[in-house]
Formats: C-alpha cells, sequence, structure tokens
C-alpha cells in the first residue's frame, strides 16, 4: 500500500491526466484484490459482492462468522465468486480469505462501520472498516463488479421530516450502476418515502416474483412495487441493458423473505415500533441508529428478528448468484 500522501497525489491527478480506462486501472491498484475474484472479473465469470457491515455490526460472533461462511458457499455452490468486501489496516479488499473474515467477524463492532464519506479517512488513518452499502458500492463498482448482495439497504428514516436522516445508500444507487439484490428496505424504515427517493435517484426498483415491494422481514409493505420480475434472466437483461445503455445508475431487486420465515413478522414489527420509540427517548440517532434497533428488536423477539435475518441473507445470496451467472452469460 503506497503512503497516504502519495495515494492521495495519485488519485488527485487521475482525472486530469489519465484516460478513463487508464484511471480505472490505477484506481484498482490502490486495492488488494483476492487471487479468486481477481481471476473470475479476468474471465468474465459470475462475482458476487458482499458487504460486511452485517458480520461486524448486523450479528453477535459466532453466528456472524457461521454466517458470513455460510452465505459464501451458497454463492460458490450457485455457480458464482463472493467478493466480500473490507478494509483491513488502512487497505480495501476485495475478497476476503478464511483468515480475514475470522478477524473482521471476532472483532465485531470495534470495526469503523464505513459508509462511502468515511472511506478516505479510514484508509488515510489505516483502519478497520466495515462496509456499508454505500461503501461496497464504490468498491464493487471500481473493480468492475456488476452484482451485489446485502440483506435490506438504508432508506429515508421515520420522521426524517425533522431529523433529514436519509441514508447515502439511496444517493450511491443514484450513481452507481451496480444492481443490488436485497430484501427490501428494513422496517425500521419510511418504505414510501424511500421508494418516492429512489424514485428521484432514477434507480429502476422491481419486485422479484411480486407485485408488491417487501419490507425485509415481511412479505408485504402494502406498497405496490415500482416494477416486476420473475427470473434471474429477467434481472440479467435488465443490468446488461443499463449496462450497455451506459446508464449510472443502479438498479435494485428486491426478494420478499422466504414464506416461513415470514410468519414471524408481526410480532417483529411490534418490536420495532417499541425499538423506535426507546431510540428516540434515548436520542440515538445517526449511524447509530439502525445497529440500535436491529440489536434492540432481536432482544425484544427472543432471537426470532435474527434468525429471520439469516434466512432472507442467504436467501438474497441464492437469488443473487443465479442472477450473476446468467449476466456472465450474457456478457
Amino acid at each position: 500500500m503506497a503512503s497516504s500522501s502519495s495515494a492521495h497525489s495519485r488519485i488527485s491527478n487521475l482525472q486530469n491526466h489519465l484516460s478513463p480506462l487508464e484511471a480505472n486501472n490505477k484506481l484498482r491498484s490502490l486495492v488488494k484484490i483476492s487471487p479468486e475474484v481477481s481471476e473470475a472479473i479476468s474471465n468474465g465469470r459470475a462475482v458476487v459482492a458482499l458487504e460486511s457491515t452485517i458480520i461486524s455490526h448486523g450479528m453477535p460472533y459466532p453466528q456472524n462468522l457461521q454466517t458470513a461462511k455460510e452465505v459464501e458457499s451458497i454463492v460458490r455452490e450457485n455457480g458464482a465468486v463472493p467478493a466480500t468486501i473490507a478494509i483491513l489496516n488502512g487497505v480495501p479488499c476485495i475478497g476476503l480469505n478464511e483468515e480475514e473474515l475470522e478477524r473482521l467477524a471476532s472483532l465485531g463492532k470495534s470495526v469503523q462501520k464505513t459508509a462511502g464519506r468515511d472511506i478516505a479517512h479510514v484508509v488515510a488513518t489505516r483502519g478497520n472498516g466495515a462496509t456499508t452499502v454505500s461503501a461496497t458500492l464504490f468498491f464493487a463498482s471500481m473493480v468492475g463488479i456488476k452484482v451485489f448482495v446485502t440483506g435490506g439497504i438504508g432508506g429515508v428514516h421515520r420522521h426524517a421530516n425533522h431529523s433529514m436522516d436519509i441514508s447515502s445508500d439511496l444517493t450511491a444507487l443514484g450513481r452507481t450502476p451496480i444492481a443490488v439484490i436485497s430484501a427490501g428496505v428494513k422496517s425500521i424504515l419510511d418504505i414510501p418515502k424511500t421508494l418516492e427517493y429512489l424514485e428521484t435517484q432514477e434507480v429502476y426498483v422491481a419486485a422479484y416474483k411480486s407485485d408488491e415491494f417487501p419490507a425485509f422481514f415481511t412479505e408485504k409493505s402494502g406498497c405496490k412495487a415500482p416494477s416486476r420480475v420473475d427470473s434471474p434472466e429477467d434481472c440479467a437483461r435488465v443490468i446488461d441493458a443499463n449496462t450497455k445503455l451506459n446508464r449510472q445508475a443502479g438498479i435494485l431487486f428486491a426478494v420478499p423473505i422466504p414464506k416461513q420465515h415470514s410468519a414471524a413478522g408481526n410480532l417483529i414489527e411490534s418490536a420495532t415500533q417499541r425499538a423506535l420509540t426507546e431510540a428516540r427517548e434515548q436520542n440515538v440517532t445517526g449511524n447509530a441508529e439502525t445497529p440500535f434497533l436491529l440489536a434492540r428488536v432481536n432482544e425484544l423477539t427472543g432471537g426470532t428478528s435474527l434468525a429471520a435475518n439469516i434466512a432472507l441473507v442467504k436467501n438474497n445470496a441464492l437469488i443473487g448468484s443465479q442472477i450473476a451467472v446468467a449476466l456472465s452469460q450474457l456478457m
């Protein structure tokens, strides 16, 4: 890794002195790509990007490590290569080995939750960063990965008219041509306003095999999906067209939680309402709010929400891998 001053100098001069292709190659030299991911990208194989905040902040140890390994296994079993993304000792890593996954999981919440705005700071201070959706989108785009699997994206928070709390995930999606596969948006958010904001950002949104937009822990949110797709091939064709048209906005494919795990949705929603009230009473805001709410909801539901969270992430990995494989056959 270059020193921080030389790295900053290289980045600042890219746009003015290099062609777009040369600039992209220079940017890629600033990150560490695992041999498996590098080979897959070079050979046009299916690659699926995975965020790391879900490992460090989304689940307790050792469930976080076990889930991370199982999700990567699902991706491989379905013909794609997993690329879990994180920043370790100031080095952005695209594709983690077993030792790096173990380290990230065991460090837990001591790892900085890293959104797009935080990347430069974590790199400059040689820190450890677990990437959120916005940061993962940045690094995946840097190396040409077109499919990204997560649990749920951030969005417009409830009472955003007072707090102005809107996740950078939405603006990142609006400027990054990557397909995100998620279980919709987290039910702790204002889903109708989130869908409106995504429309403003020109993000194509479609529900997978459903006419209704899912609400993370439940299959239905009461909001009609802007569009619908019914197969990995449908999704792949949309991504391919988006790429060929050189659109710079992203895509959101919202996959409903498997039916057998959605039955607890009412219990989880009740716990969510209580956790939201507690967050306001304790003045928990900003990027501390989501981890607080998810942890509190898990406590209130006796672990039911965590089990549902793990189930939906695995299901998203399955669908996302199938989409990535279908896309690799078109490109």
